[in-house]
């Protein structure tokens, strides 16, 4: 299945709970022996016929005895593993309908894990489909300092700091240069200060497995704080220093736009780049374009199709003719690419229609 393919059922199999603790969820392992698997879920109904509740008791020994089943037909764990969801969905007291979900994930799943509970353990799969590329965000000025992250092409504030250093303004009597040095003084143990929360934000240690860190600020302050400060290793990381006018939240996504080409393989600049492509020909070239579902389709009938974009908001209003849409381009071996609505590019897109197409040629 596609990312996003799983990612919908993901989002679809987290709404759903149980009565009861009956929902089953299994995690396979790639290389793992399917027939071994099999047995042991067999087992499990041994352990689940001691249930107290009677209606408990048949909707999880119906549950297993239908992955069981559904694994009859299994020769072969698939490559990446397998992850697989059953259970009583009703939501009714009293009612049974046992539904069976088999997911082949996109990357290899090393879990192995059975769960019997009200919902599905749907987390360990969510975070394979969405792991995406992740770049350090962050702007600094003499006065204040915003660290965020690009993850994808969402960008995200984490957290924001205020130096104290005093303006330019002396007071209490106080000599120009003595003022100027308490504004230094205060200055540089901002910059220390900052330099400690890079390293706990985007370090080994953070946790977070970021590409790359973009820096930016106005005037020589990011320079000087990258020349008067130690970041360690962190410093091997910077892609791009970049001339900002501010420190701020919006500071960040000045920083993103700024930085184009140090994220030339990043998922945000790669949509960008592709919807300012579809739009320019749109203007100019609207032969070699096509939006809206009828002219789409019409276009994917003839085989014209090279490159298919879906809004994902269309994807998830329209399912059903989202997924026919897909199903014909994947027949005549035409792209299929899914547009966010995270971008002002992307959000236009969706306002037109939602489903457009480059195309190979004019009809």
């Amino acid at each position: 299945m596609r990312p996003e393919e799983i990612s919908k059922l993901v989002k679809r199999l987290s709404a759903i709970r149980g009565r009861h603790t009956e929902l089953i969820t299994v995690y396979v392992p790639a290389g793992a022996n399917i027939l071994v698997i099999s047995k042991q879920l067999e087992a499990e109904k041994s352990t689940a016929s001691n249930i107290k509740s009677k209606a408990t008791r048949k909707n999880v020994i119906d549950a297993l005895e239908k992955i069981v089943r559904e694994l009859k037909g299994v020769k072969k764990t698939p490559e990446n593993g397998l992850v697989i969801f059953c259970g009583n969905v009703s939501g009714k007291e009293g009612q049974q309908q046992i539904e069976f979900f088999a997911i082949e994930p996109h990357i290899p799943m090393n879990i192995k894990m059975y769960r019997c509970d009200q919902k599905f353990l749907t987390e360990p799969l969510r975070e394979a489909v969405e792991k995406r590329d992740k770049y350090g965000l962050f702007v600094i000025d003499r006065h204040e300092a915003t660290f965020g992250l690009l993850d994808g092409k969402t960008i995200l504030q984490l957290s924001h700091h205020t130096s104290g250093v005093p303006g330019k303004i002396k007071a209490g009597g106080q000599s120009a240069a003595r003022f100027a040095r308490i504004r230094e003084e205060v200055a540089k143990a901002f910059f220390k200060r900052m330099a400690e929360h890079l390293i706990k934000e985007f370090g080994d240690q953070s946790g977070r497995e970021i590409k790359g860190i973009l820096i930016g600020g106005p005037g020589p302050t990011k320079e000087d704080f990258l020349s008067e400060t130690d970041i360690g290793r962190l410093k091997e990381k910077i892609l791009a220093v970049e001339d900002i006018g501010y420190a701020d939240e919006h500071g960040l996504k000045l920083l993103v736009e700024k930085a184009q080409t140090a994220l030339e393989k990043a998922e945000i600049t790669k949509e960008k780049n592709l919807l300012k492509d579809f739009f320019t020909l749109l203007g100019k070239k609207k032969e070699k374009v096509a939006y809206g579902e009828s002219p789409v389709k019409k276009a994917l009938e003839a085989g014209a199709v090279e490159k298919l974009l879906i809004s994902e908001d269309f994807d998830e209003e329209f399912e059903k003719e989202s997924k026919e849409f897909q199903k014909m381009a994947e027949d005549i071996g035409a792209e299929v690419l899914f547009v966010s609505t995270e971008t002002e590019e992307g959000m236009s897109f969706k306002n037109l229609s939602g489903v457009g197409a480059f195309l190979r040629f004019a009809i």
